[in-house]
């Protein structure tokens, strides 16, 4: 019983995994070519016309056009962990906070964070061009071609770029404003959703015959909607922050995206930024104030992807416990 109780608690925690890595991909991929399609006049607010949009990109191009750039998200979230590592390693800014916490420890951990973001920048820059690049035109990337380029953008080397593209320096503050924020967010959500579980599971105390049933549920699960709640406020809330950062980090890369209002056909980026402050007046004045939340419907279907996962194997898992008991 305690075996089967690890086994499904693995299982669960790879379900999750999965479905926001793997199986959301394709909103992550629609999301950001809506987010910096400057051209649109789909707006994609819904999540019914993303679906159809998604359906015709897999007609005209085939299924890897929703899995591009997967393997080079990975990279990133590789590349962000080991940095945070290392700088955590050899500075005294704190991977975690302790429960005695300061003001001090607070903005260590928080700088912590913003460097992290930093480091990964040029990867994560690169990262965002293959997600976004029509797979039309682009030849079959290799697996470390995230690595290479960052690196290239780094020392001014490597793939072409135009005079509009903008210096790493200019993308550092909205690049860690972003990261930082997304993790101020998330935390705060989580905390407040796993009190609030926990204590709504204190007062609900289950009945004798199901307390084994109940108690492993209520051992895995919570920290999984929590996790959830998290990410999903954390989107919503910095969405229009995003729709700037990934404008600012694809101009000037010669990027081909695909045409998000018919699913076929390329456009390319010409957009001419000269900053975050400029980015934000340009959309809001060409675009309106929808235009900050182009392709939000991914968002949508991204999460109730992963809700209805969630609640499949919350039954599974009951399923089999209840059995064996």
């Amino acid at each position: 019983s305690e075996q089967l109780n690890r086994f499904a608690g693995f299982g669960i925690g790879l379900a999750s995994l999965f479905t926001e890595n793997v199986l959301a991909h394709p909103c992550i991929v629609l999301r950001r070519q809506c987010q910096v399609n400057y051209h649109a006049r789909n707006y994609h607010l819904t999540p019914f016309t993303i679906v159809n949009i998604m359906y015709s990109i897999n007609k005209t191009q085939g299924p890897r056009a929703l899995w591009k750039g997967m393997g080079s998200t990975f990279i990133v979230q590789g590349i962000t962990l080991g940095t945070e590592g290392i700088i955590s390693e050899f500075t005294p800014l704190p991977r975690e906070l302790s429960h005695k916490w300061n003001l001090k420890q607070i903005g260590g951990h928080l700088l912590l964070k913003g460097l992290t973001h930093v480091v990964a920048m040029p990867f994560y820059s690169a990262s965002l061009i293959e997600t976004v690049q029509s797979e039309i035109i682009r030849d079959n990337p290799g697996i470390l071609d995230c690595v290479k380029e960052g690196i290239g953008r780094v020392v001014g080397m490597g793939v072409p770029h135009s005079k509009r593209l903008l210096p790493l320096m200019v993308l550092t503050f909205p690049t860690a404003l972003h990261g930082v924020l997304h993790y101020v967010i998330s935390s705060i959500v989580q905390k407040l959703v796993l009190f609030v579980l926990k204590r709504d599971n204190s007062h609900n105390l289950p009945a004798e015959s199901s307390t084994s049933v109940q108690s492993m549920l209520d051992a895995y699960f919570p920290e999984l909607i929590a996790s959830f709640a998290a990410s999903l406020c954390a989107d919503v809330m910095l969405y229009p922050l995003e729709t700037v950062l990934h404008r600012l980090h694809i101009q000037g890369t010669r990027t081909i995206i695909d045409n998000t209002d018919l699913g076929y056909e390329v456009l390319p980026i010409n957009t001419q930024y000269e900053g975050m402050r400029d980015c934000i007046n340009t959309i809001k004045r060409e675009e309106g104030m929808l235009g900050f939340y182009k392709g939000f419907g991914a968002v949508i279907v991204q999460y109730t992807l992963h809700v209805a996962v969630l609640q499949l194997t919350k039954i599974i898992y009951s399923t089999l416990l209840q059995n064996v008991s």
